[in-house]
């Protein structure tokens, strides 16, 4: 249970659940979408989070969206990770799905809260950075559909009061050579050390990588160097590895040093299986 009252909404519209999240927070409410829950109940139990007011976006059409509408798949943040893997209209996003927490969790956690959690991992992002995905927000100004590398920069760049409803991939990425890798510390226990997806298009190697840095990622200068033409393989994986954008984490699950030991060997198994040259 949560240690504090709070008021509850569970509108049946976008504009509804926007409208609702201007009104508690001009009262001062702090507050929340939900959906699966898991962290909002997990953190205000550690008194992490304290809200006055939940709203559930679980009765909104568009964020329970699973289907196509002409090339593009769509799938509302409101999905559970369960439901996108057992559906499995994009292969790689359903093994990345499939590898966050246990069965029990996914269950709940839904993509949304996922791609939006303060866990900075946030695996289920990674597919829809490598296919170049649009999301679909709502907020007071009306909805808005934005090119993920737009809007996602280490975590969601939302406006006050903004929702994701969901997103859109191109038809033409769902069946393209995929490869998801989770490496930890121990065998299918704890954080991850390293979770990479990684896509071929065009003849190029896309990837996108959890776990490395405090927060999810995908590197043009990394692929730029793993996609160089006329240079051996392990070359190319030193010079990607140099290319790591940011301070790699140094903390219990392994030390920065051993992350991109792991890192490199993630890469090569990547190269390996799709990566051409």
């Amino acid at each position: 249970m949560m240690p504090n009252d709070f008021a509850y909404d569970r509108p049946a519209t976008a504009a509804e659940a926007v409208r609702l999240f201007g009104s508690f927070d001009a009262k001062g409410k702090s507050p929340m979408y939900y959906s699966g829950g898991t962290e909002v109940i997990t953190f205000g139990r550690l008194g992490l989070v304290r809200t006055g007011a939940v709203i559930d976006i679980k009765g909104i059409p568009e964020c329970r969206a699973l289907g196509y509408v002409q090339d593009d798949l769509v799938l509302g943040a409101g999905l559970s990770l369960t439901e996108v893997e057992e559906a499995n209209p994009f292969p790689l996003l359903s093994k990345t799905s499939g590898g966050v927490a246990d069965r029990t969790a996914r269950n709940k956690i839904t993509l949304g809260g996922n791609v939006c959690g303060r866990i900075f991992y946030r695996e289920a992002v990674l597919p829809f950075l490598l296919a170049d995905s649009d999301v679909v927000l709502a907020g007071a100004s009306g909805w808005r559909r934005l090119p993920i590398r737009q809007v996602f920069r280490g975590e969601m760049q939302l406006g006050q009061g903004e929702l994701l409803l969901g997103f859109l991939t191109s038809r033409s990425y769902l069946s393209l050579p995929h490869v998801h890798l989770k490496r930890r510390q121990q065998w299918k226990t704890g954080y991850p050390l390293v979770t990479a997806a990684a896509l071929r298009k065009d003849d190029r190697l896309r990837v996108a990588f959890s776990g490395v840095c405090p927060f999810p990622f995908r590197s043009a200068e990394m692929e730029e160097a793993l996609n160089a033409r006329g240079v051996a393989p392990a070359a190319r994986i030193d010079e990607a590895v140099r290319r790591v954008p940011a301070l790699v984490l140094n903390d219990v699950e392994g030390s920065a040093e051993y992350r991109l030991f792991v890192l490199r060997n993630a890469l090569a198994d990547i190269v390996d299986a799709i990566g051409g040259e």
